[in-house]
């Protein structure tokens, strides 16, 4: 079996690239832009990947309230010609989404299936939604994956740190952390979402679905454990989406039913507790901080 990755410079991305197994071709932007089909076109024709799983997006969220077109053009139209492409190849497309093509619901507090409608709040969900529609519109051979808080070993690209390595650093140096207690979702370990995303590869059941951990937490709470888990002191306070005035609105709930993965017979994913304290466990960094708190 023959794997084309995008946007391998990901920490999601990274973790596929190691799990799977056959020939891995893994594509970064400087390879495979998305906003440049031409040149994607090039690369998938020879040698012709039988899946092309694609990592890349704009995700700067907040961004993308002003740069709407910038958005669009990776996570919609790019996506759009990406699927074109494997349709016109015969190649399974995989492309992975957010749950923040949730969250007009603002009453809501259960979690969200794949059969609940979608209402992004943001630009950033919107151009998510958009490209989600393009894949299962135009390339019937395809798995639509929607994730959620992703953290990996690998960092978050272009992003600079994770959540986890923000929370870590900012308690190392000694500094103030304030994260917003009303937003819930559900923490990923991408290493566990790589081989929950593997596993439903595999069954050939192409369509829509739902990878996280399980269970579900505010984004303080996430923070708290972080932080416990690492027996680190720290000024952490927890604050309100008003008050922390991010551009972009954020789902005030976002978590993400898995029962539809869970029916092909595939193994639950573990609690997000236990997928965090392994991530801590495994990270580089991990003994320094130890010694530093």
């Amino acid at each position: 079996m023959q794997y084309a990755i995008l946007g391998a410079s990901g920490q999601l991305a990274a973790d596929l690239t190691d799990q799977l197994s056959g020939s891995v071709r893994p594509l970064t932007r400087k390879d495979a832009d998305l906003t440049r089909p031409e040149t994607l076109r090039i690369l998938l024709e020879s040698p012709r990947p039988d899946v092309v799983l694609n990592c890349a997006a704009y995700n700067f969220v907040d961004r993308a309230e002003s740069e709407p077109s910038a958005a669009f053009a990776v996570n919609g139209i790019g996506v759009r010609e990406l699927a074109l492409i494997c349709r016109e190849l015969d190649c399974t497309l995989v492309h992975f989404s957010t749950d923040y093509v949730f969250g007009l619901d603002e009453a809501r507090r259960v979690p969200y299936s794949e059969l609940d409608a979608p209402g992004p709040l943001s630009v950033y969900g919107s151009s998510k939604l958009a490209g989600e529609y393009f894949v299962r519109s135009i390339c019937s051979k395809h798995f639509v994956i929607r994730t959620c808080g992703l953290y990996g070993l690998k960092g978050s690209g272009g992003k600079g740190d994770n959540f986890p390595e923000k929370i870590l650093r900012l308690a190392r140096d000694g500094k103030p952390i304030r994260v917003v207690a009303d937003q819930f979702c559900t923490p990923s370990y991408t290493a566990d979402v790589a081989t929950a995303a593997i596993a439903l590869i595999q069954t050939g059941k192409f369509g829509l679905y739902h990878l996280t951990n399980s269970g579900s937490c505010s984004w303080y709470e996430f923070a708290r454990e972080i932080l416990a888990i690492q027996s680190l002191e720290a000024n952490l306070t927890s604050i309100s989406s008003r008050d922390f005035a991010a551009a972009a609105r954020r789902p005030a709930y976002s978590v993400l039913d898995v029962k539809a993965y869970q029916s092909l017979g595939l193994p639950p994913p573990r609690p997000w507790k236990n997928a965090l304290a392994v991530y801590l466990q495994a990270r580089p960094m991990n003994s320094i901080d130890l010694k530093n708190g």
